[in-house]
């Protein structure tokens, strides 16, 4: 009876508005402004993260500017790939139907 009880407030409290909505589709943003913030993150991160780390490469080993490019590049091609797994998530069966489940 408990249990009834608990899934009749959980259903009246998101009914009017106390509590967040569950997530959907692998919690992807539910608006257009945290869809997009979200890909911006992604993006600039991954630029930043390659291009710092080809810097602190082409520092350390004195091969100015080439590592830094490289790095750059990959960063980029990586951010983008975040982007494109963003917006095309991927499909995974129930658990009653993969392999794996035991």
């Amino acid at each position: 009876m408990p249990d009834d009880f608990d899934e009749r407030l959980r259903k009246a409290r998101t009914r009017q508005g106390l509590d967040p909505l569950p997530e959907k589709d692998g919690g992807l943003p539910q608006s257009s402004w945290g869809f997009g913030l979200r890909a911006g993150v992604e993006l600039v991160s991954a630029l930043i993260v390659g291009a710092g780390l080809g810097f602190v490469l082409d520092r350390w080993l004195g091969t100015t500017p080439w590592l830094f490019l490289v790095f750059f590049v990959m960063g980029g091609a990586a951010g983008v790939m975040n982007i494109y797994r963003l917006v095309m998530p991927t499909k995974q069966p129930p658990a009653g139907d993969r392999p794996d489940a035991g």
